[in-house]
């Protein structure tokens, strides 16, 4: 392959291919596909914050998600670590077979999987469940932006009750999936909620993680303009409102069995949550249950956490 350098253009085999600033810590450069106010390339930066504070590197394994869109097209790519795109199923599969090569080269840095709640909720579940059994040396991000983002915005599993998609216009009438549950019963070493509107305690899990040798699994509150209809410049708004109103609590689960609440909910009222993306209908969302189930969501959590501290 030839390469021959101009003022920030390098001409590669015939491809004439733009050169981007970037530095050591950004796991995601600029200039990539991703909309205004992505909680994912929000979190990719952390990430790569995170990983340059700690010396790391890393491979990811990437199903078919917005994830894997936000690469570009050939020859260049928006990732500055190398990645492998797998089919929508099998992620942690793949990563698997990367991470088994990695500890015969004895190369350093993570294998990571960065999965969205289709991937990981629905059509993923039976290769995260197995990959979580047989306990692999894997670093399991899910950015849940609790809809289908890259094929047009359909309902997963992970969608709210209420929320309309392109396959609910109607709002959806099932619960969300208890993913981090699940989880937790695979007795995985690890398992975290995460917030982009908690950033150092986002930072600290993430360290937590790299130190953690076996599964881990990370779950990123992920906000997405487009399908929550909501405005880019609210998306931290949102999910931090998200936190104080206990509807998407903070905390950490240690070999599926010690509890750690990481953020006490202030009780913030959801309503404004729910106002600013116009995926919910106005007056269609049943506030009273909606408060209620996270003040018992919470107290569970609570008692698991008195009961069995980390």
């Amino acid at each position: 392959m030839s390469t021959v350098a101009t003022d920030r253009v390098k001409i590669r085999d015939g491809f004439h291919v733009p050169e981007f600033p970037s530095s050591d810590d950004q796991l995601l450069r600029v200039g990539n596909t991703n909309c205004g106010g992505c909680g994912m390339s929000i979190a990719l930066g952390m990430v790569g914050r995170a990983l340059a504070e700690a010396g790391e590197t890393c491979q990811l394994a990437i199903p078919a998600c917005c994830g894997v869109v936000a690469v570009g097209s050939f020859p260049t790519s928006a990732y500055s670590v190398p990645v492998v795109a797998t089919t929508f199923a099998s992620s942690p599969a793949v990563a698997s077979g990367m991470a088994a090569i990695k500890e015969l080269n004895k190369e350093p840095g993570q294998v990571i999987c960065w999965t969205g709640d289709g991937g990981t909720y629905d059509i993923g579940m039976a290769s995260l469940s197995a990959a979580a059994e047989r306990n692999e040396n894997l670093l399991y991000f899910c950015y849940d932006n609790e809809i289908y983002g890259n094929t047009g915005g359909q309902r997963s599993s992970a969608t709210p009750v209420g929320a309309r998609t392109t396959t609910t216009p109607g709002g959806k009438h099932e619960a969300k999936k208890d993913i981090m549950a699940i989880m937790a019963a695979h007795r995985v070493p690890y398992a975290a909620t995460l917030s982009i509107a908690h950033p150092e305690d986002f930072r600290r899990k993430l360290l937590t993680a790299f130190k953690t040798r076996g599964m881990k699994f990370l779950l990123i509150h992920s906000p997405c303009p487009t399908g929550w209809k909501s405005e880019p410049g609210d998306s931290v708004k949102l999910v931090r409102l998200a936190v104080r109103s206990g509807l998407f609590p903070l905390y950490e689960v240690f070999d599926g069995v010690r509890y750690r609440i990481n953020v006490e909910p202030d009780w913030a009222d959801p309503a404004e949550y729910f106002a600013h993306q116009r995926r919910f209908r106005k007056g269609e969302i049943d506030l009273d249950t909606t408060r209620k189930v996270c003040r018992e969501r919470h107290e569970r959590l609570r008692v698991l956490a008195q009961a069995f501290p980390a």
